[in-house]
């Protein structure tokens, strides 16, 4: 697994300053989250984890060793699942694999594997317009999964979704991470989410993002949302981040 150091970065977009001299570290089999305000710079952190984006002071590590470019073992998931609508569950699933010349053979079963594992057996011939949203969001899981990264970083990954199947998602991806001991980092606006899933949970400033408050929990799982440590740790989180001065 890997241990993630995000060491003194900040990042320009020509001449406009979207992270300030964030600086923290995600150990490994951690699952951390980030809340912050729209535009914060919440996503760009995720990328330049991801290898797509670099810093323009500092740098980010992986094991020590700085990250450069995307690399198989860091996968990243967007609140869209940019699924290929003409290929069924099965090829959607198995892309990645199919780019790394694994064989059709070990392909099938890695892919049948991950499919049980988010409840999808079963639906490995139909195509994305047959599923419902939630059931898109599995297959965009899965396909992070059957790659079997050490770490996941998830966009918003629920955002589109309805409240039933968001909360359903949330208790799936636990049981995943917990199955898998991979390295998590979340970016959520939803406050409950980050206190329900994460054991660290980082708060970041208006634009240029800087973290402003580390808070973290040792709440036993499954977690209770209406429990006492829970109401406490949500009402803190929103505190920090003074929610009322500006929109999340």
């Amino acid at each position: 697994m890997q241990t993630i150091q995000i060491d003194r970065v900040s990042k320009k977009f020509g001449q406009l300053e979207v992270l300030s001299d964030i600086d923290f570290t995600i150990e490994k089999g951690e699952f951390a989250a980030i809340v912050g305000p729209s535009g914060c710079g919440k996503s760009t952190v995720l990328r330049m984890i991801a290898g797509l984006e670099t810093a323009s002071e500092g740098q980010v590590l992986a094991n020590g060793q700085r990250i450069q470019k995307p690399d198989p073992q860091r996968v990243l998931i967007f609140q869209e699942h940019a699924l290929y609508p003409w290929r069924t569950v099965d090829d959607n699933v198995g892309f990645g694999l199919e780019l790394a010349k694994v064989p059709a053979k070990e392909r099938r079963i890695r892919v049948n594997e991950v499919l049980e594992k988010v409840g999808l057996s079963g639906f490995q011939s139909y195509y994305p317009s047959q599923l419902s949203g939630g059931m898109k969001q599995r297959v965009s899981i899965a396909r992070a999964l059957v790659l079997n990264p050490e770490v996941l970083l998830l966009d918003e990954p629920y955002g589109a979704l309805d409240a039933i199947t968001r909360l359903t998602m949330q208790n799936e991806l636990i049981k995943l991470w917990r199955g898998s001991g991979m390295t998590v980092l979340l970016i959520t606006h939803d406050i409950d989410e980050a206190v329900y899933l994460a054991d660290t949970i980082y708060v970041m400033s208006p634009r240029p993002g800087r973290i402003t408050e580390k808070f973290q929990t040792a709440m036993l799982r499954p977690r209770d949302r209406n429990s006492s440590e829970f109401v406490k740790l949500r009402h803190q989180i929103m505190d920090s981040l003074d929610i009322g001065t500006y929109s999340i």
